[in-house]
């Protein structure tokens, strides 16, 4: 073992799910920056150019791949693309998630089944390809995203609360389950972060200025802010870690 912690990723090769944009984006470009090779695990698989081209620049290699975690038959096919592709695959960033807010008491079963189904289910499932792959190689690292949500309770948002919670314990299971097989499994849980799917939200000044005055340290999270703790925990450096769901909050679930 080094004396000293390394995180760098050289030699590595990391699958993204839903890297096309936001936290998912942001984590594809810091494991390649940190040095691994990227599959790109996209719903709309025409939409990457510009992402492989960035992350060529930095002398990474990348390919898009076209993974509607909605679908069983493209979580696999994704997966055995990056394998034939890149050999192997040392890191696996379970990004793919939904957050409609809904009142309880207006909840469908389709609107149940949705979020539950892409946060809860397509997480698994794509672990469990993923990690099929990593017992017969020796040894991995799968970092899925969580949420706050998985520890506190947000206004109209039961199921999404109930998934990311959801997330959390079957991070530890997995990890419980797979440590003999030398792969790691954590979780990380952002606060608001400014992407995409926060802006209609973050857009209404009264809601963000709610947001902020719940955050000790009285802002709005980056996504590069989410990324770098992918990147530690995907890293030789958290080596020990494993079953751990890392809070990226600002201090709200402190409170």
């Amino acid at each position: 073992m080094s004396k000293y912690p390394n995180f760098r990723l050289e030699n590595k090769v990391a699958l993204v799910t839903g890297a096309a944009r936001g936290l998912g984006r942001a984590c594809a470009l810091a494991l390649a920056h940190a040095g691994a090779d990227v599959a790109l695990g996209l719903r709309d698989v025409s939409t990457s150019a510009d992402l492989v081209e960035e992350i060529e620049s930095m002398g990474r290699r990348a390919i898009p791949l076209q993974m509607d975690v909605s679908s069983m038959e493209q979580i696999k096919s994704a997966v055995w693309e990056a394998i034939e592709v890149f050999s192997r695959i040392d890191i696996l960033v379970n990004n793919v998630g939904v957050a409609p807010a809904n009142p309880a008491e207006k909840v469908t079963e389709e609107d149940y089944d949705t979020t539950m189904d892409l946060n809860v289910k397509a997480s698994f499932f794509t672990a469990q390809a993923v990690g099929r792959h990593m017992i017969e190689q020796g040894g991995g690292r799968i970092i899925n995203m969580s949420s706050q949500a998985g520890f506190i309770a947000l206004q109209d948002e039961a199921i999404y609360c109930t998934s990311k919670a959801a997330i959390n314990h079957m991070t530890r299971n997995l990890a419980s389950e797979w440590a003999k097989f030398n792969i790691t499994v954590n979780a990380v849980a952002p606060t608001f972060i400014e992407t995409p799917g926060t802006k209609p939200w973050l857009d209404d000044p009264e809601f963000k200025q709610s947001v902020i005055d719940r955050i000790p340290l009285g802002r709005i999270g980056k996504p590069v802010e989410v990324a770098g703790p992918v990147v530690f925990l995907a890293s030789d450096a958290a080596s020990l870690i494993t079953g751990s769901v890392l809070l990226i909050d600002g201090g709200w679930t402190a409170r």
